[in-house]
């Protein structure tokens, strides 16, 4: 399994989901600049966190734009995978290769915390190691969280079990308090319709080692590769 993490003006976890992958994982990982039309043979696109393009106009408006996210975009039509993280989740919005919006979050702060989030599918390839109904601890930085979809587009998603991550407590309940930034039904992750295409705002590759406060992060991450990662 060989990953790209692609690279914008203004992204700020590049480095931190290279290391997670390659340092940590011990998987191949390279840079991809968001100018280049090469995808260099990688086997999982993902679009890391920070603010591309420094979110001018819209957070991922911009993003969508750039020359690699044509090959981002027919990668994904053949089946390959694609993680975005925050704003690479925004950035899959604006592509249109997930259903929705982000809109500032509820009480139009800043959020820079770590939530937990139940995992509602384990049918999936970013979540085949973990139990459905499992409560993970994983790091949120965003303004722009509050996911939104119209009423049809969220039953859809619903039915059809796209919805892989809410926002709850460390019960798994779901509540408006553990639902941070307002995100409806707590959506905090899903995936499109094929299942190789799934966008998150929680930080997976913050949450890799001790050191980083805890470890929940590698679940997902491995479930990439297929197996555990010693």
């Amino acid at each position: 399994m060989k990953f790209g993490v692609v690279v914008f003006p203004g992204s700020n976890c590049d480095a931190d989901t290279l290391h997670a992958l390659g340092d940590i994982l011990g998987r191949e990982a390279v840079y991809l600049w968001h100018k280049d039309h090469d995808l260099k043979g990688v086997d999982c696109v993902v679009l890391p966190g920070g603010f591309a393009h420094g979110d001018y106009l819209r957070s991922g408006a911009i993003a969508r734009f750039s020359p690699l996210m044509r090959e981002v975009g027919e990668h994904a039509a053949r089946g390959g995978l694609v993680l975005g993280i925050c704003n690479g989740f925004q950035v899959l919005l604006e592509m249109g290769l997930l259903p929705g919006a982000m809109l500032r979050n509820k009480n139009l702060k800043f959020l820079c915390r770590f939530v937990t989030v139940r995992v509602e599918s384990e049918k999936t390839a970013f979540t085949r190691l973990a139990r459905k109904g499992q409560v993970l601890r994983l790091p949120i930085a965003h303004f722009d969280g509050n996911y939104y979809a119209p009423p049809d587009v969220l039953d859809e998603v619903e039915s059809n079990g796209r919805v892989v991550l809410r926002y709850c407590d460390d019960q798994g309940r779901l509540s408006e308090e553990s639902n941070v930034n307002g995100s409806l039904r707590s959506i905090a992750g899903l995936v499109n319709a094929a299942g190789n295409v799934m966008g998150l705002m929680p930080h997976p590759e913050r949450a890799v080692e001790d050191l980083l406060g805890g470890t929940d992060g590698r679940l997902i991450l491995e479930s990439l590769i297929g197996g555990r990662v010693p």
